[in-house]
């Protein structure tokens, strides 16, 4: 990602926010091409800490370990498009702050502060990247599963994710540019064409069977766990699905998008790591991920 630069372009499904961001970089050519890079991996970075507190402070291991950032950062280097400065990539941070909310509003007698800031991060959110809009639909699931259905706090919730768009709007009113497509960007609904190849589908095995083995060893360990933390897998799962369905809203030809797909597969992984009693299998699974990510990197066609 340092040898080779990607510098990321404006495009109309991102943002109008994370546009706004590449117009200032990419202002009169001042920026240099490394800059890009040093940024991506400075957000892959901060979201690895993120995630790897979350799981320690919530404790959602049987002990604190710094496996959810490492495997974050071995799956991030599986694709070279979930190492570029992307609005994705972003969000991930956002999903993440709004993931410690949700766990946290359990505990929360009064959480309507919380749930309103929830709310706020999603909306925020959709002018970086729009489709991850559809993540309210996460949200809101998830304070079925941590709490008793209240009406107010989902009317809260949804309130916080349209202050954005309501203050957007008095500016585009202000500035004579009201119109609601310059407000509410096109939502299509499509299939994203991939090209194959024999990398992509070393780069989906070295994903898909860690979370596997992390899925069954995490199922294991529930029974032993406190409710909450039982409640947070559910959330992390829900996570995970909502992100797979993102890539096939205002779909591209590029995996960009399945970045928000890192990081509740990275919290599997991470069980994948600790749990094994075959130490034998996460130190082969280990070397084999980097082993790969290596030949990858200087011998396959994608970076």
């Amino acid at each position: 990602m340092f040898t080779d630069p990607h510098v990321p372009v404006i495009k109309p499904e991102n943002g109008s926010l994370f546009n706004w961001f590449l117009g200032l970089l990419n202002n009169n050519g001042a920026t240099g091409q490394m800059t890009y890079p040093i940024i991506a991996f400075g957000f892959l970075f901060l979201q690895a800490i993120m995630l790897t507190r979350f799981i320690n402070e919530q404790r959602m291991t049987s002990k604190a370990t710094y496996f959810p950032g490492m495997a974050y950062m071995l799956i991030t280097s599986l694709f070279p498009e979930w190492n570029y400065l992307s609005a994705p990539l972003i969000i991930n941070t956002i999903l993440v702050f709004i993931l410690s909310g949700l766990f946290k509003i359990h505990h929360q007698e009064n959480a309507k502060g919380t749930i309103y800031n929830i709310g706020l991060a999603m909306g925020f959110a959709a002018f970086i990247f729009f489709p991850s809009v559809t993540f309210i639909f996460w949200i809101l699931m998830a304070m079925l599963v941590m709490r008793p259905f209240r009406i107010n706090e989902w009317v809260i919730c949804i309130v916080g994710l349209l202050t954005p768009f309501y203050f957007y709007g008095v500016y585009l009113f202000i500035t004579d540019q009201w119109s609601w497509a310059n407000l509410l960007p096109e939502f299509v609904i499509g299939f994203p064409v991939v090209e194959q190849s024999a990398w992509l589908a070393g780069s989906v095995f070295l994903i898909i069977i860690p979370f596997l083995s992390g899925g069954y060893h995490t199922q294991d360990n529930l029974r032993r766990m406190l409710i909450q933390v039982r409640k947070g897998w559910s959330l992390i799962l829900l996570y995970l699905l909502g992100a797979v369905f993102i890539p096939f809203v205002n779909n591209s030809d590029s995996f960009e998008n399945w970045v928000m797909a890192a990081i509740p597969f990275a919290a599997f992984h991470a069980s994948a790591y600790l749990y094994t009693s075959m130490r034998w299998f996460s130190t082969l699974l280990f070397w084999v991920t980097v082993l790969f990510i290596i030949a990858y990197q200087y011998a396959g066609p994608g970076w």
